[in-house]
């Protein structure tokens, strides 16, 4: 997830400054003073900041400011220590091509030491600061239908990092007065005034759906006018905490008042613009390994080495995708249409290595040349599936309002859909992409499929 909080942007900019400071305190180690002449002559701020920017690279590779994932101290460690020794890496290689760029003997070594124990202590210091100074907004959720109980599950496995906290839940008369959701208090409606109150609760995040026609309108808007608390939406609270949309809670209506879903002219035409020029780019660049590739599948089992098969673009229109074959010939013959599945047996050894690596993918990089697809978008599904799954999913449809692409918000968060709640799954951070779509998201979005490749998720 790299859905930016407030805590991951004060992380990430506390601790550039960190890097930057460990770097100026190795040349001073090394060369007894650091001057503003010396870092300004023969490019010296230069070969500082490639070394803070190759290193910020780095611990965004390892997951560094993914803040749920770096669970303890030891976690932390050796994730700041792999970042600190693959740039190391990737400066040798830099300064074997441009010895130019090298800042110092022996600079980036002691910088390296000093960056690891100014990071963990920075870390340590602003994890007791988040845990006893930070203040936390404090949420009463009006709502105890699954969307707002998926809602909850979210925000507490992340509450330290949100600088949030859920006090109670407004529910229906069916609860009892016992009742509890994940360990939090089950109150009636009627008695959300008391509940503020007794939780000096912040914020309320209504669930129209469970509460429609049983609020204390009077009383709710006593509130919002004589107090500090303020209102939201479960769905606007679920789409800026998660990064998704949550079907469960939508109607009709939402896709009409909420904001964003905006396709301007301009936009579509940059948009296909870089499309052409990545895709042209991609092809020069993959053509060979493609070629070698492409030997490889057609020699080492049965059947053509490009995989041809029809799937659902822009405005529900059915073209023809093409792949590297990564299974064997005939695959469905027995069972037809069917999700892929972790250690598929239909998967050719070749083939799973080819996906693993993503590098099957490559080919649609002609679907892109040919505005079939564009590189980032919803991923394109089957004729067979689109149906089944518009039948079984509210919006379903909605996804197809753009061109499907090679990549996109749903692939970087989830692995292949295999079953109907990974497609809900996907349909949310697809409709959360729609209702975003910009330039800057398509952006790091590409900057997140590089990260999965190199770390190999959710291949199958």
């Amino acid at each position: 997830m790299f859905i930016r909080t407030p805590r991951s942007i004060v992380l990430l900019t506390g601790e550039t400054c960190l890097l930057l400071a460990a770097v100026v305190g190795g040349m001073f180690v090394r060369l007894g003073t650091v001057t503003l002449s010396i870092l300004s002559a023969g490019g010296g701020l230069f070969r500082v900041f490639l070394i803070v920017a190759v290193s910020q690279l780095c611990l965004h590779y390892a997951d560094f400011y993914d803040l749920p994932r770096i669970h303890d101290f030891r976690t932390l460690l050796v994730r700041l220590c792999g970042a600190i020794g693959t740039t190391s890496l990737i400066l040798a290689l830099v300064y074997s091509w441009f010895p130019r760029s090298i800042i110092g003997p022996g600079v980036f070594l002691i910088a390296a030491l000093l960056a690891i124990s100014f990071v963990c202590g920075w870390r340590l210091t602003f994890s007791w600061l988040s845990a006893w100074v930070a203040p936390r907004e404090r949420l009463l959720i009006v709502g105890t239908n699954p969307a707002a109980v998926r809602l909850a599950r979210e925000l507490d496995d992340r509450r330290h990092e949100l600088g949030i906290e859920i006090v109670g839940f407004a529910g229906s008369d069916g609860e009892g007065p016992d009742a509890k959701i994940l360990g939090h208090a089950v109150d009636d409606v009627a008695n959300i005034p008391a509940m503020v109150e007794r939780y000096d609760a912040d914020r309320i995040v209504l669930s129209l759906t469970d509460a429609r026609g049983r609020l204390p309108m009077a009383q709710l808007v006593d509130i919002r006018l004589k107090t500090r608390v303020t209102f939201d939406h479960l769905a606007s609270v679920y789409e800026k905490y998660t990064g998704k949309i949550a079907i469960e809670a939508l109607r009709p209506s939402w896709f009409i008042f909420s904001p964003g879903f905006r396709k301007t002219r301009g936009l579509l035409a940059t948009k296909r613009a870089v499309d052409i020029v990545l895709a042209l780019a991609g092809f020069i660049i993959a053509a060979p390994f493609l070629l070698t590739a492409a030997v490889v599948v057609r020699v080492t089992s049965p059947g053509g080495a490009l995989y041809r098969q029809e799937r659902i673009g822009l405005n529900g229109r059915v073209f023809t995708i093409y792949k590297l074959r990564t299974m064997r010939a005939e695959a469905e013959a027995d069972t037809g249409p069917a999700w892929s599945q972790v250690n598929d047996a239909r998967v050719t050894p070749i083939g799973r290595l080819l996906r693993r690596i993503r590098f099957d993918e490559v080919p649609q990089l002609w679907n892109v040349l040919r505005g079939d697809m564009s590189f980032v978008g919803p991923r394109p599904e089957r004729p067979e599936f689109v149906a089944a799954l518009t039948k079984q999913i509210p919006f379903f449809n909605q996804r197809h309002v753009l061109k499907p692409g090679i990549t996109g918000w749903a692939q970087v968060h989830q692995p292949y859909a295999a079953s109907l709640e990974d497609a809900v799954e996907k349909l949310q951070y697809d409709l959360y992409y729609i209702k975003n779509l910009s330039l800057w998201l398509d952006l790091l979005i590409l900057v997140e499929t590089v990260k999965t490749v190199v770390r190999q998720r959710g291949a199958r």
